[in-house]
């Protein structure tokens, strides 16, 4: 018997999941893919906003703004990458600058600190590869960068240090009502293994399942909602063109959200995107032509010819938007006992930490639940030797000489920090999982050199043949046929 269980292990679950961490109660976390941060909150423009954008006295606003401002703290306890680049809403030629001014008005009304506009001449001094017609922009200097998969896991990896349970490869299949709580009747399906059913008890549910979030909550609820996919494409550029830009770069939003961006990653890449396309698939993440055309069209009309020759992929990632257009975050109604945190689409990301505070809050009083005195707030990454000194370096790996064998070229990862991603707390367990710990796979050639001994190492550490080792769990095995995999020898 479960005093909470969150349905969802994107960065919504995982920061409720932390956040209910530091009070005394049972929790589980129920995730259908084979990882956290498997949905939405890896696919995104990894951006936290300023908080200008959303309507003045709306959750989105209030959640933005106090989840932007909680974003050092997190950083610095949970040792994930973020910095305070600032953003440029920009108006060019042409542009209706009424809109500019509206901007600023309810940025100041939703509580952003030191927005300003940014005449042309100093605009220009900002960002010299900003098209010519350029003639203003909204500063916003609170505005950052982040690595969503990064404080995704963090937020997860504390929640488990502080005893929450994870049960991922669970998918979710029904919910009953009952006396005193609910029953989530769920299916586990680890990949090579017979599906299992899963029946577990709880007081408490939350979801916080994204694109399935009105899957979830008409389960329960006489009150339907309505989740509209909506996907995005992405460029992402290597990091030869990472400084192109310094702050994110954006145009004036429209009705279907805040338009193409070009910004600067934490890790020195550089990303464009996403356009908006309204789709029937939740998990549809295929990209198209014409979307991309669509985001390098924006590009080079914002910007003085773009080194988008320097493009290393693309992607698309989902965003679950609910016609009512806010985040909704409550006790559904008529299923006492069952809170919603659904409609989480920009700036969900930014948001989270603040939904998580507020989720907590609700739930804890509900449930008439006090603190812990024995919370642990802080968590330590990966080791990244990169930023060691000479002198640093050469030790650890004298200590431990995993540490001098690079497997990831690119990144110049090694296969020390690849069995610490395994070994970890909710540790990898597919070469997906591996490259969103370490970056093992995400340079240049895309894991065209290094997925092999990834694969190796991931088969030794887990103790599985490399039949077994997919790419993102379920059917994705790069070595299909069993048969073969006694001949296969990696080297």
């Amino acid at each position: 018997m479960y005093d909470v269980v969150i349905i969802g292990a994107g960065v919504t679950g995982c920061a409720v999941a932390r956040e209910l961490s530091r009070y005394d109660l049972k929790i589980c976390v129920v995730e259908r893919a084979e990882d956290v941060c498997c949905g939405t909150s890896k696919a995104n423009s990894a951006i936290i906003h300023a908080g200008y954008d959303a309507v003045v006295g709306s959750l989105k606003a209030k959640l933005n703004v106090e989840g932007n401002e909680m974003m050092d703290d997190l950083a610095r306890d949970l040792d994930f990458p973020f910095r305070r680049n600032g953003s440029l809403v920009v108006m060019f030629e042409g542009d209706d600058r009424a809109k500019l001014e509206e901007l600023l008005e309810r940025g100041k009304k939703n509580g952003v600190k030191e927005l300003r506009i940014v005449e042309k001449e100093e605009l220009h001094k900002m960002e010299p590869n900003l098209a010519d017609d350029a003639v203003a922009a909204l500063y916003a200097p609170t505005a950052g960068i982040v690595c969503p998969f990064n404080m995704t896991i963090a937020f997860a990896e504390n929640a488990y240090a502080n005893g929450v349970e994870f049960r991922l490869n669970t998918e979710v299949k029904n919910i009953k009502k009952q006396d005193g709580g609910y029953t989530v009747e769920a299916v586990k399906h680890e990949a090579f293994e017979a599906e299992e059913s899963v029946v577990l008890q709880t007081r408490t549910v939350i979801n916080a399942a994204g694109a399935y979030s009105d899957v979830i909550h008409n389960m329960v609820s006489a009150d339907k909602h309505t989740i509209k996919p909506r996907r995005g494409c992405y460029f992402l550029l290597d990091k030869s063109a990472g400084t192109f830009v310094d702050k994110t770069i954006f145009t004036l939003p429209n009705e279907m959200g805040k338009g193409i961006l070009t910004a600067p990653t934490v890790h020195g890449n550089l990303l464009v995107g996403p356009d908006a396309a309204d789709v029937d698939l939740r998990d549809g993440v295929n990209t198209t032509a014409w979307e991309l055309d669509k985001v390098r069209a924006s590009a080079c009309r914002n910007l003085k010819n773009p080194p988008l020759k320097s493009v290393i992929t693309s992607f698309a990632g989902i965003r679950a938007h609910e016609e009512n257009g806010d985040f909704i975050i409550e006790e559904c109604p008529d299923a006492e006992y069952f809170f919603d945190c659904a409609g989480i689409e920009s700036p969900g990301l930014s948001a989270s930490p603040a939904i998580g505070r507020m989720v907590a809050e609700m739930v804890s009083k509900k449930l008439a639940v006090a603190k812990k005195e024995n919370f642990i707030a802080t968590r330590q990454g990966i080791l990244n030797p990169n930023k060691l000194s000479l002198e640093e370096r050469n030790e650890l790996i004298r200590k431990n000489p995993a540490y001098g064998n690079i497997i990831c070229r690119c990144e110049m990862i090694t296969e020390g920090e690849i069995i610490d991603a395994i070994k970890r707390p909710l540790g990898a367990r597919s070469l997906d999982g591996v490259k969103r710990r370490t970056r093992a796979g995400m340079g240049r050639c895309q894991a065209g050199f290094c997925s092999p001994r990834t694969m190796e190492i991931i088969s030794r550490e887990c103790g599985i043949p490399l039949y077994k080792v997919t790419k993102s769990g379920g059917s994705s095995a790069l070595i299909p046929n069993e048969t073969l995999n006694d001949k296969y020898v990696i080297g």
